[in-house]
């Protein structure tokens, strides 16, 4: 059974990864672009390199494969002052099932106040408003086939809501890490995510109705036709990456990470990042997104965390923030509590 898992997950990593390498640049040609937002302020500070690790339940936005190692129970809740006074939300839980592997929840929303319905006859407003919103909710699983190999899937259901217009969608994530015996253990993981169904906005605007013929009088005036829109794809993107520990005394723990990405709406880019830890209580991140991405905006990145271990019992909590440049557009703040139990 592990042996065919094993080779299902090659087959399928390949072929997805040779249909994102159609498409080279095609930025703004995608749908539910909210599903490209990193989540995690532990991820954001360290760069986006975060393929192969499995430092909080925000791996099942990552690489669903790094649940497989987890031994608690996990539930992580962020929160990202995102651009254009929009705001994300991501929220994880995993829960371990022994040697029947590891499953997760996840829940994604980019959120957005209400605004004013404007026309060209009323550009001020007509006093009427709407919204737009994204949510993803998706169901994980993962297995560790050995003690170095690990694997995993995450399903989705996605919709995106603007007024009186929805779209929705199928997708499925999946990923692998392997842990090597080389510079002190160095993880290697690989993630394939959004591989799903085109999305296609439909709703009430866009039924409408058809005068037959202006030029003869009688003619039927609510013959009723629907406006066909187009269907895009979601953001295809295939991710690879290594991550290790430069040093893992008793005290200080340095890690460094590097992930290669590439998505079937942009070019490739490269997310470098580190992390230095105190006793695993206090932390420090630092990293670049976007490296060698022609006219990226910003991309440098740091962060903190403080954790509390053995809170009540066996529960522990962690507070994380991060901070991202985004060049000409507004600076992103990421706030994470993660709780372990």
């Amino acid at each position: 059974m592990k042996k065919f898992i094993l080779l299902f997950s090659i087959i399928l990593l390949v072929q997805i990864h040779t249909e994102a390498q159609k498409n080279v640049s095609k930025t703004g040609t995608t749908a539910a672009s909210f599903l490209e937002i990193p989540a995690g302020a532990t991820a954001v500070g360290m760069g986006g390199a975060f393929v192969s690790k499995a430092s909080d339940a925000t791996t099942l936005y990552w690489n669903a494969a790094g649940i497989a190692s987890f031994t608690q129970t996990e539930l992580t809740v962020t929160h990202t002052n995102w651009i254009a006074e929009t705001s994300f939300d991501f929220a994880g839980l995993v829960v371990p099932l022994g040697n029947l592997g590891n499953i997760g929840l996840s829940f994604t929303q980019l959120s957005m106040p209400d605004m004013k319905v404007r026309t060209i006859e009323m550009p001020e407003g007509t006093g009427e408003y709407f919204t737009a919103s994204n949510i993803a909710l998706g169901v994980a699983y993962a297995v560790q086939l050995t003690d170095r190999f690990t694997i995993g899937f995450n399903a989705k259901y996605i919709q995106e809501k603007i007024w009186h217009e929805t779209a929705s969608g199928f997708a499925i994530d999946a990923g692998t890490t392997f842990k090597t015996d080389l510079l002190n253990g160095m993880v290697i993981g690989a993630a394939i995510s959004n591989f799903g169904t085109s999305m296609k906005l439909a709703g009430r605007d866009t039924r409408a109705f058809y005068r037959v013929d202006d030029t003869k009088m009688g003619s039927n005036e609510q013959i009723p036709y629907e406006i066909e829109l187009d269907s895009w794809d979601l953001p295809l993107c295939f991710q690879i990456g290594a991550s290790t520990n430069v040093i893992n005394s008793d005290l200080f723990r340095w890690g460094v990470a590097v992930d290669a990405i590439h998505p079937n709406n942009n070019y490739e880019s490269v997310n470098v990042g580190t992390e230095l830890s105190y006793c695993e209580y206090f932390f420090i991140r630092g990293g670049y997104q976007s490296l060698f991405l022609d006219k990226s905006e910003g991309g440098l990145t740091f962060g903190f965390g403080v954790a509390s271990k053995e809170l009540f019992g066996t529960t522990a909590i962690q507070f994380d923030y991060a901070y991202r440049d985004f060049g000409r557009l507004e600076n992103i703040h990421i706030f994470t509590v993660d709780l372990k139990f």
